[in-house]
């Protein structure tokens, strides 16, 4: 299963050891989760990191940025879709391009209110959405 990961999650998962974010990063492998994200999401992370406090920026960059899959950005897309965050139109349609199953994100009010759950067969859920979801489904 191809997971999105958007920098609301890759900062998450840098800043909190306990956090839903977190778990997938450290169980990914073992439930055959690909990591993608996009060098637009690695840029906005790397640069917010350090204010999650001192160990967030190097653990970011040791432990979770090396598990990420880079997919490129996309910018243009063949399909009808209304999205009016410029900011985060990248990370959706590059989650689209991709063919993610899922895009992971915390930014509830600018995809999750504006698109519903679902885009083009593309499911957006919060980490620990996604991962009731999985429970439910019998694979967690």
């Amino acid at each position: 299963m191809k997971l999105f990961i958007d920098t609301s999650v890759l900062l998450a998962a840098a800043g909190s050891a306990k956090g839903a974010s977190r778990y997938v990063f450290q169980h990914a492998e073992t439930h055959g989760w690909q990591l993608l994200s996009s060098s637009y999401c690695v840029e906005e992370a790397d640069r917010n990191a350090p204010k999650l406090g001192p160990k967030a920026r190097p653990y970011w960059r040791a432990s979770l940025l090396p598990r990420l899959t880079l997919v490129p950005i996309e910018l243009a897309f063949d399909k009808v879709l209304v999205f009016p965050k410029a900011k985060d139109r990248p990370v959706l349609l590059s989650a689209l391009g991709a063919e993610a199953d899922v895009l992971l994100t915390l930014d509830e009010a600018d995809f999750q209110k504006v698109i519903g759950s679902q885009v083009y067969g593309l499911q957006v859920r919060s980490p620990g959405q996604f991962l009731i979801d999985q429970r439910e489904a019998g694979r967690l």
